[in-house]
């Protein structure tokens, strides 16, 4: 009997628990024909997300849990959920149930016809503002102009992975993660389901702006140098507009035979050019920091606690 692993990075959930405990559990009792294992990988939540999540475990064995010894964030829980999965194939979803459960059979469906990457891909967002709409459908255009590889717009972490595709993930060990892309990134059979995103069960999202934008950041830096050659793209019309400017200022004061004030050319100059310089600079202080993460090598993450049992973290 093939096993799936529904890996589920969890901080401050404990309003939403129940009710994901609650449905999960439904799903698995009416799917006869696969093994489940239902992996938490807590967060270093400050509420009481993991004694919840204990209590499960001894009600139900199909729970399992990985608790962090701190926060360490969502993208490292996700790494840590792939490297602690037994599942011939995992399957991403959120604890909010923003993701349904009830779609995972027909994720499985399309992984049993050979399908390695199943994902969902969201019809609709219940429950989020205009704003947050936009600058998500905004931040997938800029990701796909940078990249050659094609990214999937609309889709989140909700997906089915295949063990194969596991296993590359569990390859990629940079610490400044962005999943959407290295899902993309890897490759393989992949097929998209279409659904329609709910509003959270209970609670408040984790993500304000400012997250939001980290996460950007990191998705379009971890992902593509594209950013690097900016400063190429503009210093061609850069200097074409300045010679055109200069044989327009000589021009005019042969013409004209009058005097230019030089002082305000300058200082426009001056401002334009530091503008440009400024922004290179922080282009490139964001990959410097990149390498200086990496080149730490620190393990990513440890863990408090597998199962009830305390890691030693070899």
């Amino acid at each position: 009997m093939k096993k799936i692993s529904i890996i589920i990075p969890a901080y401050n959930e404990e309003e939403s628990l129940p009710f994901l405990y609650e449905r999960l559990n439904k799903l698995m009792n009416e799917i006869n024909n696969y093994e489940f294992e239902v992996l938490f990988v807590n967060d270093g939540s400050k509420d009481k997300t993991i004694e919840l999540i204990k209590e499960m475990r001894n009600k139900d064995e199909r729970i399992c849990y990985v608790d962090f010894s701190r926060n360490f964030g969502k993208e490292i829980a996700m790494l840590a959920g792939l490297d602690y999965a037994k599942g011939d194939a995992v399957i991403f979803m959120d604890a909010d149930l923003q993701d349904p459960p009830e779609l995972i059979p027909e994720l499985i469906k399309y992984w049993e016809e050979g399908y390695d990457d199943v994902y969902a891909r969201r019809k609709s967002r219940e429950g989020e503002t205009w704003l947050k709409k936009f600058t998500s459908k905004m931040y997938y255009k800029v990701l796909q102009g940078l990249t050659r590889v094609p990214i999937q717009k609309d889709t989140g972490d909700f997906r089915l992975l295949d063990r194969r595709c596991v296993n590359a993930l569990r390859k990629l060990r940079e610490s400044q993660r962005c999943s959407k892309s290295m899902f993309s990134w890897i490759g393989y059979n992949k097929k998209e389901v279409l659904y329609d995103r709910d509003p959270r069960i209970a609670g408040k999202t984790k993500w304000n702006y400012r997250k939001l934008i980290d996460l950007a950041i990191d998705g379009i830096t971890s992902f593509t140098t594209s950013p690097l050659r900016v400063s190429t793209y503009l210093a061609i019309p850069t200097f074409m507009l300045l010679g055109i400017y200069f044989i327009y200022v000589i021009a005019k004061c042969i013409a004209l035979k009058v005097a230019i004030q030089a002082f305000q050319a300058i200082i426009l100059l001056i401002l334009f050019f530091s503008g440009i310089q400024i922004m290179l600079f922080g282009i490139v202080g964001e990959y410097l920091g990149r390498i200086f993460n990496e080149t730490k090598n620190r393990p990513l993450y440890f863990v408090n606690e597998y199962n009830g049992e305390k890691e030693m973290n070899d």
